[in-house]
């Protein structure tokens, strides 16, 4: 028999696959202090909470027998996933329970934007019977586009062509094929800018997402656009959104998110008579919060029963031998993902991975989730990606991951190559570990270069001519970006070649814009190696 503690307030309907198990024990014990945990963990086998317990290391290490914590919800800021991995416990979550609760939030707030709801009740309410203030607009045969179409956005789109809309949609894993399939027209970011009536927001926040609509993008959009945001705070540019309403581009917006959180006082959206807010409310509802239940309760026992389980957050156990030969080169994979992710435009399609060397005769999958989730997380957030759901990830969203490998490495002992696939091009890296230095790039395509995968770079491609890189120099320089190292590779003299810059902080956009003006230069990227 298993015995689970369920040590916060979650739903009798939540867990009552649990309950119902012949093989499970679930005692329901609230408000525990951690010394009163503590003193009783150690029994069980599986320990499920919400966010009002804390799971700390000192409550792992009197688990003796936890096999598993369960997060009825999304966030583990509450549990020790260090502590948790290094003793073997899985951490799980439910990331997919509050999607049908959200996307129907999104879809209301849209229609209370269209038809002015809020406003027209608090006048009515207080006494003033007014039917002209509050001209609305139908959604029947207006264009919506939905930025992001991971599960929330898809189910936003089904819902919008039920009212008749038409959809544009945008995602950097949408393929043509799915995009077909849900009926929506694959759009560029831009495009849905430029030709939506309402735009609404279902990406994570991502440096790549921050402020994806601001005041560029405002200035070439229809007037009397409408825009909704139920997804981060950030990604629409608060102050420009307001500048944007009161010049009369947009004709209002609704927003459950804020980039901080609780907003001020004195935030602008809390008394602008064109804007729709909500306390962060998008999984709120009692289907969500059973939901979250049902899906961890079901994972806690696969994990029990010793079956296929997902949602993990945590590292799985790694032999001690094989983790020993594969520990240094976590960094460095991850790093490549990331590295080759930023330097790579459009939606992704295939992930290929090579292993040359020693690495060729080792089982590589753990280093191959490390790598798979550098490239994920420039897309999706860190937040969402680990090295245990990462491949899970990829396979949902249609993205094929090939590994190979060879026992003989040309000119290093172990080489890493990464290549990407996307929509409009494809890129490869390739690194390895030098003794006494530590992770390196030694290859972007088709250059031999040696960098270290670390700070804020700026990866440049150019024509080999005479002064180039003075002309490089001088202009980061008077933009106050100061040059840390440099590496250029280059193939034939007089051809292309490339340059890595490591600067001392990051290359604003203007300035990258101003660098692919340069004569004989193709493109200057920003890449940030955390």
């Amino acid at each position: 028999m298993y015995k689970v503690l369920v040590s916060d307030p979650i739903s009798d309907l939540g867990i009552q696959q649990l309950v119902e198990a012949t093989d499970v024990i679930v005692d329901k014990k609230t408000g525990l202090s951690e010394d009163e945990l503590i003193a009783i963990i150690g029994e069980y086998d599986a320990l499920l909470v919400r966010s009002q317990t804390r799971v700390t290391a000192k409550v792992m290490e009197a688990g003796k027998a936890l096999k598993v914590v369960g997060r009825a919800g999304v966030g583990v800021d509450n549990i020790d996933l260090d502590a948790a991995t290094q003793r073997g416990i899985i951490v799980i979550n439910a990331p997919d329970g509050n999607t049908i609760t959200t996307c129907e939030h999104a879809f209301a707030m849209m229609m209370a934007l269209a038809r002015h709801i809020p406003q027209a009740y608090m006048k009515t309410v207080n006494g003033t019977w007014d039917r002209k203030s509050f001209l609305g607009v139908e959604l029947r045969a207006k264009t919506l586009g939905v930025l992001g179409m991971g599960r929330i956005g898809s189910e936003v789109a089904k819902r919008a062509k039920a009212f008749g809309m038409t959809i544009m949609g945008f995602d950097p894993f949408l393929t043509e094929e799915r995009a077909e399939k849900l009926g929506v027209k694959l759009s560029t970011v831009d495009e849905i800018v430029r030709g939506a009536d309402f735009i609404t927001v279902h990406t994570p926040l991502t440096p790549e997402t921050r402020h994806m609509i601001g005041k560029a993008q405002f200035s070439v959009m229809k007037p009397g656009m409408r825009i909704v945001n139920c997804a981060r705070g950030g990604v629409v540019d608060e102050l420009a959104l307001v500048e944007a309403i009161d010049e009369g581009i947009v004709a209002g917006a609704a927003f459950d998110v804020f980039e901080v959180e609780p907003p001020a006082a004195d935030h602008p959206f809390l008394t602008h008579p064109k804007i729709i807010v909500t306390p962060h409310l998008g999984a709120s509802t009692v289907e969500a919060q059973e939901n979250v239940a049902i899906d961890v309760s079901e994972q806690v026992l696969h994990i029990l029963r010793d079956e296929p389980f997902v949602n993990a957050v945590n590292m799985p156990p790694i032999p001690a031998n094989l983790q020993n030969t594969l520990q240094p080169y976590f960094t460095l994979g991850e790093k490549l993902g990331s590295f080759i992710a930023q330097s790579t435009e459009g939606g992704v399609q295939e992930i290929s991975i090579s292993y040359s060397g020693e690495l060729a005769d080792v089982d590589t999958q753990p280093l191959t989730r490390y790598i798979v989730r550098g490239v994920l997380s420039h897309h999706l957030g860190s937040e969402q990606v680990n090295v245990v759901n990462s491949m899970h990830l990829a396979k949902i969203r249609d993205v094929n991951i090939v590994v190979k490998k060879s026992l003989t490495s040309k000119d290093f002992t172990n080489l890493v190559t990464v290549s990407l696939r996307t929509k409009k091009e494809e890129h490869v890296v390739g690194g390895t570990l030098l003794t006494g230095y530590g992770p390196r790039i030694v290859q972007i395509d088709n250059y031999p270069v040696d960098v270290t995968p670390e700070g804020n770079l700026v990866l440049i491609s150019h024509t080999d001519k005479p002064g180039i890189i003075g002309r490089v120099g001088t202009l980061l320089g008077s933009n106050d970006v100061n040059i840390a190292t440099m590496q250029v590779g280059r193939q034939l003299e007089g051809g292309s070649a490339i340059m890595v810059l490591r600067v001392d902080k990051g290359a604003p956009k203007d300035v990258l814009d101003q660098l692919t003006s340069l004569p004989e230069l193709k493109t200057a990227k920003e890449i940030i190696l955390n």
